[in-house]
């Protein structure tokens, strides 16, 4: 059974080629509507299985306002046009399109954005299958269990773990957005603990520290002899987490060309070894960045394909500072465990320290409380934290003889830290921390990890 398209776009010659296309392909093509108000006469007498979509229209109502409409009546729709304008583009994508067509059409582009726009709404069935059977009372109890090992109470928290609680069942590919720090790969972790893949492997790849001329063969794998020092077989990442889990974090660091290795390996799931033969693997990709994927999407340094694969469900984790009334919570947590760890039996905070913990910004988020709390409990001398070393850029307050001379550490954590703030918190690329330091970006991410930055 073909699948049948509904073309909205009033330029007749742009709509005409795109028509010609989907034919060639062997789409069933409706009549073209010019208008909102065309479109909703067409769909009323027959509902196409995806509708291609121009932004501005003939008439008083866009694109957009049709968009609306469509998703209401859970019609799948791709736009025909980004829109350069950055409020036009921002209000098209919160209408939740299955991708973005640029003009003019490409008949490639065409058909692996239909590609796309097939796979994303399928998953997104699955996913909205898995909701509405997710009552087993085992099911609930593993969640309640897992959902423990996640700290804190605040409302963007709960938001979070009730997205999870829809999606960890399935298979479906997951992109954790977030800044650093802000616990990514626990989301991650819990993700596949919850799933039917739980008894297996979870498999973890920091894209941003592989050397460049290792990582096809660190995700791949290669065999003995493939290239000058390939003495021994090696199992890639992917061939590991076969059957499990395979976290990739930092996504937004792979290389253009392995981007279009990646991509085949999610549409056919299978890989390639270096030197070895093509084989299938059965795995669930779990993926995270702290970079906006749409800017460097823009910038030609990520391919829209693989977004589009990659982001049919988003989580958006919030920054620390979002969530004020976990920092006592996460305080108190990592305080338990670190007592534990350190042998030094300590009660707990001064309620000025709480006070200060609670006032501080935390560029590094979670992370970055762990770290000092831990600092905090080795310089402790009783058995109640009353002073905690909240990093600042700024001189103290106070005459020269009462200021504190910084540590070596101190001194690089709060350079690191003015940098990134001059840089609007990015690291990598033009313009980021690691050009004005004048430092290799893995490099500094490595330090930012150690300092808890």
């Amino acid at each position: 059974m073909q699948d049948t398209l509904l073309i909205v776009e009033d330029q007749f010659i742009e709509a005409n080629n795109l028509k010609l296309i989907l034919l060639k392909a062997d789409y069933h093509v409706l009549p073209i509507a010019r208008s909102v108000d065309d479109a909703l006469d067409i769909i009323e007498r027959q509902v196409p299985d995806l509708v291609l979509l121009d932004i501005f229209l003939k008439g008083e109502r866009t694109g957009i306002d049709l968009a609306h409409i469509l998703k209401a009546r859970g019609i799948a729709f791709v736009y025909l046009s980004a829109n350069s304008d950055k409020r036009v583009f921002t209000a098209a994508k919160l209408t939740g399109p299955y991708g973005f067509l640029i003009k003019p059409f490409r008949e490639r582009d065409v058909l692996a954005m239909l590609d796309i726009a097939w796979y994303h709404h399928s998953q997104k069935a699955i996913v909205k299958e898995s909701t509405g059977t997710q009552k087993d009372s085992v099911v609930t109890a593993a969640r309640s269990r897992e959902f423990k090992k996640i700290v804190g109470t605040s409302e963007a928290l709960q938001a979070v773990l009730r997205e999870l609680g829809t999606v960890a069942a399935t298979n479906v590919p997951v992109l954790l957005l977030g800044e650093s720090g802000t616990g990514k790969e626990l989301i991650a972790r819990s993700i596949h603990e919850l799933s039917t893949r739980h008894t297996s492997k979870f498999v973890i790849v920091d894209c941003a520290t592989l050397p460049p001329n290792l990582i096809e063969s660190e995700l791949f794998g290669h065999e003995k002899g493939a290239f000058t020092g390939a003495v021994d077989k090696r199992i890639g990442k992917f061939e590991q987490a076969n059957g499990g889990t395979l976290f990739l974090d930092e996504i937004g660091e792979l290389p253009l060309d392995l981007q279009v290795k990646f991509l085949r390996v999610l549409q056919e799931m299978e890989i390639e070894p270096i030197g070895g033969k093509r084989r299938k693997v059965d795995i669930r990709i779990v993926a995270a960045t702290n970079r906006n994927l749409e800017e460097e999407m823009a910038n030609g340094k990520f391919r829209l394909d693989l977004y589009y694969r990659l982001n049919v469900f988003p989580v958006q984790l919030p920054p620390l500072r979002e969530r004020k009334t976990d920092i006592i919570h996460l305080a108190t947590h990592f305080l338990e465990v670190q007592t534990v760890r350190l042998g030094k039996p300590i009660r707990g905070f001064s309620e000025e320290v709480k006070k200060t913990l609670i006032s501080y910004h935390w560029p590094g988020n979670v992370r970055e409380l762990e770290n000092l709390i831990t600092r905090a409990i080795l310089l402790c001398q009783g058995d109640e934290i009353r002073e905690v070393q909240i990093p600042t850029s700024q001189p103290a307050k106070g005459t020269q003889d009462d200021q504190k001379v910084k540590t070596i550490t101190e001194n690089e954590r709060d350079h690191i830290l003015a940098a990134l703030r001059q840089c609007n918190w990015k690291i990598y690329g033009p313009g980021g921390a690691a050009e004005l330091l004048e430092i290799n970006a893995s490099t500094l991410k490595s330090r930012m990890k150690k300092l808890g930055i």
